[in-house]
């Protein structure tokens, strides 16, 4: 029998499996969760993307979040062009960080003061070595499922990547690192005030995704973002929101604009890229001058504030200043929410939809979802055969089912109604 061809995805694949580990530069993109073979991407535009093998595919992962305006947007495409004819870094400042960080400050409730960096992970690990310095404790707080990148004291029962490879903490850490980080069930109030009774004194800050967005998706619960407030104030300790996925994403403000909870610190990432490598950490100016220079607290990087990501992002939040976009992405996010969970609801499979803003997520499970716990009572193998019938239907959703999902201004309503057909058929196959 002859040996069927490779597509050039699978080619690529066998290469990148000789000079990459596992063929990736990130764990979830290797499809291990779900099965078969990663493809490879040509190019990307608006909604959709296409593979090196000329397949077309509507794109629910948008960069794993900062596609917030779709692929390729004419402004921020233009912005980078123009940046990268004056020079692409320059380890000097300029001007375009002075603006990033006055759009930031302008847009984020709880921002007064604002330090860039080149990732989501380098703000996180910065924020808790700044809330550490200022409280001159060493604990943190952190939650079930939460990742928070991968700095040493954060991978401890983690979300994203190592939750998708049943690997929730990671070799080559030392006890004595994670010893100082506490790890609690989301939406549990009682376990905070237990932990905070227990370790008095000893508690610098809560970090925590307002909205977890790594283990899937789920919500808090009505006043739980309130009750950390409260607590951390009661305390002296700090209370720090990762908003690096929904910074920007689930409303101009981010989700302290959209739940009003003002935090101490807050990090950002993704969509104040554009697209391009980037990440900050801000909050309130007291806490925020005790770095260096002007404090004890050491933090810095090469590329910190480079003309081009800053050129990016400030075309990019520019057209989102207005809040506007807000609107039609929770038109979208609802009109798809209501659509997964009515093809369900046909098919007769058992599954929860959650949906905050243009975020969401579909678990395969009879029961809700509001943490860890719950998400891990999904059925992986039902939703590695949702995953393939919808990429072969032309839909790429997240190859995880730890993973959120999202949705751009973009998309158009004919985006989504060929997302819930091809849903409801393949729902039926399950």
């Amino acid at each position: 029998m002859m040996a069927m061809s490779q597509t050039r995805s699978e080619k690529l694949f066998t290469e990148a499996l000789k000079y990459i580990p596992g063929g990736v530069n990130s764990p979830v993109r290797a499809f291990r969760a779900v099965g078969g073979v990663p493809f490879f991407v040509a190019k990307a535009k608006g909604a959709h993307i296409w593979d090196v093998d000329g397949n077309e595919l509507i794109d629910y992962v948008c960069t794993w979040g900062p596609a917030i305006l779709g692929h390729a947007h004419p402004k921020i495409i233009s912005a980078v062009k123009a940046a990268a004819e004056n020079g692409t870094s320059f380890g000097i400042p300029n001007p375009l960080e002075v603006t990033m960080a006055t759009l930031i400050c302008e847009m984020v409730p709880g921002i007064q003061k604002v330090r860039m960096t080149n990732s989501g992970t380098e703000a996180c690990m910065s924020a808790i070595r700044l809330a550490r310095g200022f409280t001159r404790r060493d604990k943190i707080i952190k939650f079930d499922g939460c990742y928070h990148g991968h700095a040493d004291s954060l991978l401890v029962k983690v979300g994203s990547g190592a939750l998708t490879f049943g690997h929730p903490d990671s070799a080559g850490i030392p006890a004595d690192f994670a010893k100082y980080t506490i790890v609690l069930p989301f939406n549990d109030t009682e376990a905070v005030r237990a932990a905070f009774a227990a370790n008095r004194n000893e508690i610098a800050a809560i970090i925590v995704e307002p909205v977890p967005g790594n283990a899937g998706l789920y919500l808090p619960k009505e006043n739980y973002l309130q009750s950390l407030r409260e607590i951390t104030k009661a305390n002296g300790a700090l209370l720090i929101f990762d908003e690096v996925m929904t910074g920007f994403r689930v409303a101009r403000g981010g989700a302290q604009e959209r739940f009003k909870i003002t935090p101490d610190l807050t990090c950002l990432g993704k969509i104040i890229g554009g697209g391009l490598p980037v990440g900050a950490f801000g909050g309130r100016a007291d806490i925020m001058d005790l770095l260096a220079p002007l404090g004890p607290v050491y933090q810095a990087g090469t590329l910190s504030g480079n003309p081009i990501a800053m050129a990016a992002g400030i075309a990019g939040l520019e057209e989102l200043r207005d809040g506007g976009v807000y609107c039609r992405l929770e038109e979208l996010g609802e009109q798809l929410e209501s659509g997964l969970r009515d093809a369900a609801k046909s098919a007769n499979i058992p599954m929860q939809v959650n949906a905050c803003g243009s975020m969401f997520c579909a678990y395969f499970t009879g029961e809700p979802v509001h943490d860890l716990a719950d998400a891990m009572k999904s059925d992986r193998a039902r939703f590695a055969r949702f995953f393939h019938g919808m990429l072969d239907s032309g839909i790429y959703l997240a190859p995880s089912q730890f993973e959120a999902g999202f949705i751009s201004t973009a998309h158009t309503a004919a985006d989504l109604e060929k997302t819930i057909s091809s849903a409801a058929k393949v729902l039926r196959t399950l």
